[in-house]
């Protein structure tokens, strides 16, 4: 159980997949992570030229980052998403890779096209601001 509350407004366009807006009340601690990168556990950068590759070993560290904090991804408020591409089709594909591991806890979420990312072959990047409670 999440104290995450996702805000919708219908005065806002519902053809957005996330919500617009989170609330956590009662917070004991905020976590912050770097952005999670698609790295083995050798530093290497895995699958080079495929974004939906990447985006899964990205999502992997991000759990695991969130899990050495304690919090999960259920206790996440918001998102950015890098991408090194311009194409909206290489987005949409890092996009649909990452908002699968949320399921239904669609929280707020940037997602931009970059030049380039910080590590040789580097495609796509996930940060994230979590909630942990009581």
């Amino acid at each position: 159980m999440t104290d995450v509350q996702l805000i919708r407004s219908a005065s806002l366009t519902d053809r957005a997949p996330y919500a617009y807006a989170a609330v956590a009340s009662d917070v004991r601690q905020l976590v912050f992570t770097a952005g999670a990168c698609p790295l083995d556990e050798h530093g290497e950068t895995v699958a080079p030229g495929d974004i939906a590759a990447q985006a899964e070993q990205v999502m992997a560290n991000l759990k695991t980052a969130l899990e050495a904090a304690g919090a999960s991804l259920t206790d996440v408020v918001k998102t950015t998403v890098y991408v090194a591409s311009q194409d909206r089709k290489d987005l949409t594909t890092a996009w649909s890779v990452v908002s699968s591991h949320f399921g239904a806890h669609d929280a707020p979420s940037t997602l931009l096209g970059v030049t380039v990312l910080g590590y040789p072959d580097q495609l796509v990047e996930v940060e994230a601001v979590a909630a942990l409670f009581h």
